[in-house]
């Protein structure tokens, strides 16, 4: 009988152990707290100043009244369709096969780009783009950047040779041109 309590008191220290491992791995573990992420924002617009504005409108070159532009803007995108005048006043309409200017608000500026025909030494006609941005708005009007020429092979594809592009600025006054100039 001297044995009887020690076999006993094993089992009792063995159960409350038993009784808390039990418990542990019944408990389901707490899940980790979620991180919360806000969601990617666009890159900021940057444009000149004005250039936010919506540059809708009438416009004219400065240099050469004759030629027009008809401007939409979405807050987006401005589209300029450049039309020409006639002695008479009137412009002709845009066309598809019209020169046309499409500028984007981007992170890296009011830029796009100048859609026109050009002709191959054979005469073929050709579509060819020039790179355009717009480095001023104002009330007044738009101050453009924009290759002068570009030159295009046989296959209607830009040439290899030949000098880089020159840009100039091009000056568009908002409204139509006064009857004296």
């Amino acid at each position: 009988m001297g044995e009887y309590p020690r076999p006993m008191h094993r089992a009792l220290v063995t159960l409350p152990l038993g009784l808390c491992v039990l418990s542990l791995t019944a408990c389901p573990a707490k899940a980790p707290p979620r991180v919360q992420t806000a969601p990617a924002s666009p890159p900021a617009v940057r444009v000149p100043p004005g250039c936010e504005k919506n540059q809708s409108g009438d416009y004219f070159h400065a240099q050469n009244p004759a030629f027009r532009y008809l401007g939409q803007d979405d807050g987006g995108t401005l589209t300029l369709a450049v039309v020409r005048a006639w002695a008479d006043g009137g412009v002709e309409s845009p066309d598809a096969g019209s020169v046309g200017i499409v500028l984007h608000r981007t992170p890296d500026g009011f830029v796009g780009e100048t859609r026109a025909t050009g002709f191959t030494g054979a005469g073929a006609p050709c579509p060819v783009a020039f790179p355009t941005e717009a480095v001023a708005c104002a009330d007044t009007g738009l101050t453009l950047r924009a290759a002068s020429s570009t030159a295009i092979d046989e296959g209607c594809r830009p040439a290899t040779s030949g000098p880089a592009p020159v840009r100039q600025e091009q000056v568009l006054l908002r409204g139509t041109p006064d009857a004296g100039l």
